[in-house]
């Protein structure tokens, strides 16, 4: 079924277009991923979408029988509403029916037994009981209980989490045609439910436009890319690393054509000077096409990337050491005679569920909090760069050049030379024109870029970035880990980016609960790989009560797992899988390959997403098997 057409579509602010004569199409069961840097436009084109943004030109077509669903980064609420009454808001009688029944059997109460069975009549007169079980996952998975809380008296996190439970079950109940559009939906949720969110969308089968800087999430969930580029939409069929060869192919594409019109530009610009003032008819259509040819030469191309190789300030011998510290909020303990020493260069990851004390952890390393026992020695030559996600506090009414002129003129290189404030912007994809616009005009995601461009401006050796993904793009995040790749301080990460946080720690301090901080010497998906195979393990697990103090529990004092020989039919299972797996993969390249093409028609693409999905199944099924026999050999 074919649910969206969008036909020519342009919208400005200010004095340049956002985007300019763009079209595409959306059918039914698409996974569609909007790629974009902050500020060009993805969030007022979901908007346009959804109707509650008008374009300055083009058409979008809906079919009268799909309904426009979306999540924004920032949904409107009631402050004295209910979870329960923001949640089920539809005022549908199932939806209400469930929504009495959930806050009379919540945890911890006593329910009145007259409420009670009238409820329950009314759920099985209304056949409620399968919708309420999906209802009770979402809201379990979400992490949301108490529904009788008040909106207003919620986090920006737990607020994140009503909110997306709100549009999966409002999807999930109407049984309709509907197209979901999610903007950062993994903001705010840790990896165990930005998982689970992946199975649910594939196993719903919802039609998806997403904006999402989660590159792990987009690879799982989404088997297009359309990105906005330079005002145009490109769009890609495949996964992200197929995105990137092939908008790689077509900037190269595009730098030869513009280097030929720039060749043509030279030659009609010379002719154009020595024309004398009377022209003839024929040397005017030549001096009318020379406009376009101006227009085609004109075009950037340059990308900027941040390559700067940073006068950090000089790193002493001692960093930090971190000596039987101990910290507890009530009843919520979050380290218990924690000890560390960290050395020059390290890069450490920070995980654990929300509300475990990770970005307390942060600010004692920060001297923001002290510790209840126990000391945090910091070396006199630390400087720290503290990217929190509190964001940038300043006022909106300064533009962009006058905020980085008041910390410094000049950043200075570490061969001696200097960039200006202006240069140093620009490395940060900040144009000359986007330089002297107010703090206040923009975009969420602008503004972090402006935020981390501000700490590194300020040569800190001790980086602490506390969710540093969150609202950055695609683009920018490539940057900026190859930026970090190169730093030569030491790095500290909360972040439930999976993709950054692989690409970028050499170790994780995994913080379990009740005080204890797991060592994990590997990157994130290695940990959920360990975590995985021994589970049932670690919770037979626990701290002994006797010890005085629970310091950092490196991953090898982890129960070992019993080693066995295989078997002959073990081994040869073995063998089986590995050309199992290196012919699915080959198989997945090869779709890849025809679905990126963008020649094929419908009826072919059809199957071939279906069979996709297949293949990615059975790569995940089989390599976890040679996972489990390859521990044995």
């Amino acid at each position: 079924m074919h649910y969206v057409t969008v036909e020519g579509l342009t919208k400005a602010y200010g004095a340049g277009p956002l985007f300019k004569d763009i079209s595409f199409h959306i059918e039914e069961g698409d996974k569609i991923a909007l790629v974009a840097l902050n500020g060009a436009g993805k969030s007022t084109l979901l908007r346009i979408l959804c109707g509650q943004e008008t374009p300055d030109a083009g058409t979008v077509w809906i079919h009268k029988d799909v309904t426009v669903v979306m999540l924004e980064q920032q949904s409107a609420f009631d402050p004295a509403s209910t979870i329960s009454g923001h949640v089920f808001s539809q005022g549908h009688p199932v939806l209400a029916a469930i929504r009495d029944y959930e806050l009379l059997t919540e945890e911890g109460e006593e329910p009145d037994l007259e409420k009670l069975t009238a409820a329950i009549e009314r759920m099985d007169e209304l056949n409620a009981w399968h919708f309420d079980s999906k209802v009770k996952q979402i809201l379990g998975k979400l992490n949301i209980h108490h529904l009788d809380q008040r909106m207003g008296s919620l986090s920006g996190g737990q607020l994140k989490r009503v909110a997306l439970a709100k549009v999966l079950i409002d999807i999930g109940f109407e049984h309709r045609h509907t197209l979901l559009i999610m903007d950062e939906p993994t903001n705010h949720l840790d990896v165990s439910m930005i998982e689970w969110l992946e199975n649910y969308l594939d196993q719903e089968n919802v039609t998806l436009l997403l904006v999402t800087h989660d590159r792990y999430f987009l690879d799982s969930v989404c088997n297009e890319i359309m990105e906005l580029d330079q005002q145009q939409l490109f769009v890609y069929k495949g996964d992200y690393e197929n995105y990137l060869e092939k908008k790689a192919a077509r900037e190269e594409s595009d730098k030869a054509s513009v280097e030929k019109a720039r060749n043509l530009f030279r030659k009609e610009l010379e002719w154009i000077r020595k024309q004398p003032k009377a022209r003839t008819t024929k040397s005017k259509s030549r001096i009318d096409a020379f406009a376009d040819v101006k227009e085609k030469a004109s075009v950037r191309l340059e990308k900027q990337q941040l390559e700067l190789n940073v006068k950090m300030t000089r790193l002493g011998g001692k960093i930090i050491e971190m000596k039987k510290v101990y910290k507890a909020y009530g009843d919520l303990q979050i380290l218990k005679g924690f000890d560390y020493t960290f050395k020059k260069g390290e890069r450490v990851g920070v995980v654990g569920k929300n509300g475990v004390g990770k970005s307390t952890f942060l600010n004692m390393l920060l001297g923001l909090e002290q510790p209840d026992s126990g000391k945090i020695n910091t070396g006199d030559t630390i400087v720290f760069g503290n990217y929190d996600q509190r964001g940038l506090i300043v006022k909106e009414d300064m533009r962009v050049i006058e905020f980085v002129k008041n910390i410094a003129e000049n950043f200075p290189l570490a061969d001696g030379t200097k960039v200006s404030a202006a240069q140093f912007l620009q490395l940060f994809l900040f144009s000359p024109e986007k330089q002297y616009t107010y703090i206040s005009k923009l975009s969420g995601g602008e503004k972090r870029r402006l935020h981390l461009l501000s700490i590194l401006f300020r040569n800190p050796n001790f980086l602490v970035l506390d969710e540093p993904t969150n609202d950055l793009d695609l683009p920018t995040l490539s940057i900026l880990e190859e930026f970090l790749l190169t730093y030569q301080g030491c790095i500290i990460i909360v972040s439930h980016d999976r993709y950054f946080m692989d690409k970028l720690v050499d170790h994780l301090f995994v913080f379990e609960g009740g005080g204890v901080v797991r060592d994990f010497p590997g990157n994130y998906t290695q940990y959920r790989e360990w975590e995985k195979n021994d589970k049932d393990k670690e919770e037979t697990k626990s701290v002994p009560e006797s010890r005085p103090q629970a310091n950092v529990v490196p991953a090898a004092e982890a129960p070992a797992k019993e080693v066995r020989k295989m078997s002959f039919k073990e081994k040869r299972e073995l063998e089986l899988l590995e050309k199992e797996i290196a012919a699915l993969e080959a198989e997945k390249k090869e779709i890849d390959e025809k679905m990126g093409a963008g020649n094929i028609s419908y009826e072919e693409l059809e199957p071939l997403s279906r069979r996709i999905g297949e293949v990615i199944q059975l790569l995940d099924e089989k390599g976890m098997r040679w996972l489990e026999l390859s521990e044995m050999s």
